[in-house]
């Protein structure tokens, strides 16, 4: 007697494309990897979950149709969906741009509102939301014991800004001070958090006229991770410079990622009227199709 077939599941294909977004000229290899579904229409939020814990990258977006922007767009870590973040709504723009024909000219519409993105070749440029801050509660001595450092290594004015994701910003008084960071993820944990799942901070540092090197540490389980480049940071860097400095305006050149061999540029500009725009490079790696 023959065995039943198994029957053949019936699969849907999801085209998606491999980014690389504040890449550096030098290096296809740099900036902070991105996976963009060309196509969300009829994937659940569950099953865009289950999709970004499959890639596993810092972050994993799905383009939408949308009636008020270019496209809609959303934005999932491994964990948890996002409002906004800063190298996804590049990368993305890329993708829709490359889809739509939009041309130079996009916006995409996230959860934190619609975000206006421009491109002058595949170097994109997105607008953030404008800055909220409030005082950080934790004294500078416990943000010390927070990054492994001294209380001397901590700068004047910890923030936590919001330009469309809330983050805890520390300036340092060295780059050397960056480069010593050891983050205790207890401690992180406990002053770095904001809202149900997230616990992050930003540190940064002048290096030399006009340039800045920066770090973002973040939880991920039970372990504290590094990101090689956060364009949401940058843009909140840009929120911290509004809420501190009167003499406007500033631009900045962002390196971060050196410390986990992902080196990555980012551009800060914070214009007279207090804009504040975040802009980097943006390269295909490649693309591919998932079914299920």
């Amino acid at each position: 007697m023959n065995p039943r077939p198994t029957p053949k599941l019936k699969l849907t294909e999801y085209r998606y494309r491999l980014l690389n977004v504040f890449a550096t000229h030098e290096n296809r290899l740099s900036g902070n990897p991105l996976c963009v579904f060309e196509n969300g229409s009829g994937v659940d939020a569950a099953t865009m979950q289950a999709l970004a814990l499959q890639f596993n990258l810092s972050e994993t977006t799905f383009v939408l149709p949308s009636k008020r922007a270019t496209a809609a767009v959303r934005i999932f870590t491994p964990t948890f969906e996002m409002p906004f973040a800063g190298h996804p709504t590049l990368g993305t723009a890329y993708v829709v741009r490359a889809l739509t024909g939009a041309g130079n000219q996009i916006t995409l519409d996230m959860a934190a509102g619609v975000i206006p993105v421009t491109a002058e070749g595949d170097t994109w440029t997105l607008q953030a939301g404008n800055p909220r801050w409030r005082r950080v509660e934790a004294t500078r001595q416990e943000l010390a014991v927070m990054l492994g450092l001294t209380v001397r290594d901590i700068g004047e004015t910890p923030l936590w800004i919001d330009t469309g994701a809330e983050q805890l910003l520390i300036p340092l008084n060295s780059v050397d001070a960056v480069r010593r960071c050891e983050p205790v993820a207890a401690r992180l944990k406990e002053h770095g958090r904001s809202g149900a799942h997230r616990h992050m901070a930003y540190v940064w540092s002048a290096e030399g006229e006009g340039a800045i090197q920066a770090r973002f540490f973040f939880i991920k389980g039970t372990a504290v991770v590094e990101d090689p480049a956060t364009g949401s940071a940058c843009a909140n860097l840009g929120g911290w410079f509004v809420a501190t400095v009167t003499d406007l305006p500033v631009a900045r050149r962002i390196h971060q990622g050196s410390a986990m061999n992902r080196p990555s540029l980012l551009g800060l500009h914070v214009d007279a009227q207090r804009r504040i725009s975040v802009s980097g490079d943006v390269i295909e790696l490649g693309r591919g199709v998932i079914a299920l």
